[in-house]
């Protein structure tokens, strides 16, 4: 029998509670809901009025992935969707989690929560600036950590405010809050503090794609600025074997990283870390802390 649930007013039908998602800890997909049904507070000012893509892992991280930007085929009428601007297709819409009944839809889908860094009331025009810092291995989230450093202080010259998230896979997220500015600004400059990076640490940066430059340095991917493409989201679990999370640290815990494992954060982390450090991303939803884009 498959329970139905009723979630702010709205009948919600949840399937395969026992089913097991991520292996290695045996967490299984009703683990999952309860998570997102008790994170909900902190994930939803992160996915309101912003479009969001999935990548869906239905039978955990080892079965198919799919990654989808359109509504999923049985989308029920009450969940919000939003125009997107995409040149092959003018008419596209994309779904926009508004409410703690849209986010549990979403999470029976099994689901990372991928979000543009433009809102809906204004597409591409992007309230913050991210950049990806991801390792080529042997380098590590440690590396990740030293680069992080280093465009908080360069990002601070230019009188902006950087915060950092793990990515819930292997590198660091920072997020830095911006007066609203076209994407291909905004695009522009993170690719100029990228080359700036590698310039000012060449043994350890790299802000080119390829993958023969990459061994054992940090890539600084400035790419997810443009208006089309999207960045997991804080607190989004990811689809790993482990149920890591996308989730904001604080500056001393970059500081003080020695070893991978000190930024791995799991979905039963994130309730006691909200309850000791409160929302450490706060700050992006205060327009006084949002800088200028040079």
């Amino acid at each position: 029998m498959t329970p139905i649930t009723e979630v702010e007013g709205r009948r919600l039908t949840l399937s395969n509670l026992h089913k097991v998602i991520h292996p290695v800890t045996g967490t299984t997909k009703g683990e999952v809901l309860h998570y997102y049904a008790t994170v909900g507070a902190a994930i939803l000012p992160h996915l309101r009025d912003r479009p969001v893509s999935f990548l869906r892992y239905p039978d955990g991280p080892d079965g198919q992935l799919f990654f989808t930007k359109n509504p999923p085929p049985g989308t029920p009428a009450w969940v919000n969707t939003a125009p997107v601007p995409r040149s092959e297709d003018p008419g596209a819409r994309q779904v926009v989690i508004e409410d703690l009944a849209s986010l549990m839809w979403a999470a029976n889908l099994v689901v990372e929560f991928h979000t543009h860094q433009w809102r809906a009331s204004s597409p591409a025009v992007a309230d913050r600036l991210v950049l990806d810092l991801d390792p080529g291995p042997p380098a590590t989230v440690v590396e990740c950590c030293r680069v992080a450093l280093h465009l908080r202080e360069r990002l601070a010259a230019d009188g902006l405010e950087a915060f950092a998230k793990t990515s819930g896979s292997k590198g660091l997220h920072l997020l830095v809050p911006v007066e609203p500015t076209p994407s291909a600004e905004v695009s522009a400059y993170a690719r100029r503090l990228a080359v700036e990076a590698e310039a000012d640490l060449p043994r350890l940066v790299v802000h080119r794609m390829a993958k023969a430059l990459r061994p054992g340095k940090v890539f600084v991917d400035h790419s997810q600025n443009a208006a089309a493409k999207t960045t997991a989201a804080p607190y989004t679990l990811r689809a790993r074997a482990l149920p890591a999370v996308s989730a904001p640290v604080t500056w001393e815990e970059v500081e003080g990283c020695r070893s991978p494992e000190d930024l791995v954060l799991l979905m039963d982390d994130i309730a006691p870390r909200l309850e000791r450090y409160g929302e450490l991303l706060a700050p992006l939803f205060a327009p006084e802390r949002a800088g200028g884009v040079p």
